[in-house]
């Protein structure tokens, strides 16, 4: 994936999850990682690496429209060629950014997730006197005569 290309939407990403996007990848491969994570981490390795097919297609066209190039090396079929590819990147990216927009506005603020946190059972190890019934009121007390 694309763990060292940035996306323009790391610090979204940071900014719900709590870390930077490379300590969030390290956490992701870890046991205890939410689904969310990994999706969220996905769908940004995917968005990254279209941000730079669109970059690496726009730089492409801004060299052939260079105004110290010769004109006679113009190509209008390739010019159409990078047009549609544009196109279609351009259409990935706001895809993906759209995908994880929504995952990052359905995640609760980085305080409220979960932690997962291990506990040690605790162990009384007082003993308490044996249980006995508590007496009935008045057990055994004679009846007071009534004047």
């Amino acid at each position: 994936m694309s763990r060292d290309r940035s996306s323009t939407m790391d610090g979204d990403v940071q900014q719900v999850f709590g870390a930077p996007v490379s300590e969030l990848h390290e956490a992701a491969a870890g046991p205890d990682a939410s689904p969310a994570l990994g999706r969220a981490l996905e769908l940004r390795s995917f968005l990254a690496l279209t941000e730079e097919q669109v970059a690496r297609v726009r730089d492409r066209v801004h060299a052939d429209m260079d105004p110290d190039r010769d004109m006679g090396e113009l190509s209008a079929d390739q010019l159409r060629f990078d047009a549609q590819w544009l196109e279609a990147a351009l259409e990935a990216r706001d895809s993906y950014r759209a995908a994880l927009g929504e995952l990052l506005r359905t995640m609760p603020p980085a305080a409220q997730q979960p932690r997962h946190v291990r506990t040690t059972q605790l162990r009384a190890t007082a003993s308490l006197p044996p249980f006995t019934a508590p007496a009935p009121q008045r057990a055994g007390a004679a009846r007071a005569r009534r004047p």
